[in-house]
């Protein structure tokens, strides 16, 4: 699949083949890695009302960032702004008059290319969200989601509640357990639906399934991925999860199992939609939009798949096992409710 991107600050189409050529789905790398830290002499200190997020409402890895906001109780300290679900030829773009998305309220860019050619004339690379601007300094700090993820949630704890998500004497577990789910889950979804040939693919989905069987088991004895704790492994696990049966199953192709099917992982994935403010970070119009409609060498008809309609707010049995969700989270974090 050919994607468009920047180069030398020129917008390019067909620019960059998403595949290799085995067939299997390369993603390319992100290109801004500064950090946020709670040091007041620090090139980007945390400051509440600087930094501000560009997301899109479809896209898993920005999604991330929203839920750590909202369970961090940031949304008065971190800003947000959301591109229009659907990604034409010209990339990302603000439309305010699309329900649920808005203008770009920081620099009144009309395109998302535009932010990065601002912080970098020069940019080079893929023009993704999530994007975390310096509203001071007029830059992109950093378009990495993992990373963000990690700066909402360890370097704003001045302005955050206490429902930290990266636990000290957890620290080491929660790295290795994000790391374990990326490649096949949240990447294998996409190295499934992109795959170039049969092979790739199917390797694709004999990881992605062993992998959520692995996770079914573990979670028929724990509450959470890293134990009886809410962590950052679970924000990762839920933006996929969240969209698995809705696009994942059907449009990639990956519908051996839908999670609903599993016990655990349905169960675990209706409590975290349920916990305070997260539910208002999901926008499933937005979500299968993007996919259905954006895909077009996958989907040239653009028809949306209207099912399978799923009720993420009915009754869970997480509470037959121990631990639960810090107390922070029912503080600030419902403020989205």
């Amino acid at each position: 699949m050919a994607v468009n991107q920047l180069i030398d600050g020129e917008w390019v189409s067909d620019a960059y083949e998403s595949t290799n050529d085995d067939g299997e789905f390369d993603r390319q790398e992100t290109s801004f890695r500064d950090w946020i830290e709670p040091d007041s002499d620090a090139e980007f200190p945390a400051e509440a009302g600087r930094y501000h997020l560009y997301v899109s409402l479809a896209c898993p890895w920005a999604h991330r960032t929203l839920v750590t906001r909202a369970l961090r109780g940031l949304e008065d300290t971190i800003s947000v702004d959301v591109v229009d679900p659907y990604r034409a030829e010209d990339g990302w773009q603000f439309t305010p008059e699309r329900e649920g998305a808005t203008p770009d309220t920081v620099n009144g860019f009309d395109y998302l290319r535009e932010a990065y050619v601002a912080a970098d004339p020069n940019a080079t690379g893929r023009v993704t969200v999530p994007v975390l601007w310096d509203k001071k300094k007029d830059t992109i700090v950093n378009n990495e989601s993992e990373e963000i993820m990690r700066m909402l949630d360890t370097a704003f704890e001045e302005f955050a509640n206490d429902a930290t998500l990266y636990p000290e004497g957890k620290r080491d577990e929660i790295d290795e357990t994000i790391d374990a789910i990326y490649e096949p889950i949240n990447n294998g979804v996409y190295r499934a639906g992109f795959a170039g040939s049969q092979d790739a693919y199917e390797d694709a989905v004999s990881e992605l399934f062993d992998a959520l069987d692995h996770w079914e088991d573990v979670l028929a004895d724990q509450r959470y991925l890293c134990g009886d704790v809410l962590t950052e492994a679970d924000v990762c696990m839920f933006t996929t999860l969240i969209r698995f049966d809705d696009v994942y199953h059907t449009h990639f192709k990956c519908n051996v199992r839908k999670i609903a099917e599993y016990p655990n992982l349905w169960n675990y994935l209706k409590e975290l939609y349920q916990l305070p403010g997260v539910a208002a970070t999901v926008n499933m119009d937005h979500i299968t939009e993007h996919y259905y409609e954006t895909h077009t060498d996958l989907n040239p008809k653009r028809i949306v798949a209207v099912g399978p309609n799923h009720d993420f707010d009915a009754e869970h049995d997480r509470e037959r096992l121990a631990g639960g969700p810090p107390e922070g989270v029912s503080a600030k974090a419902s403020a989205d409710d």
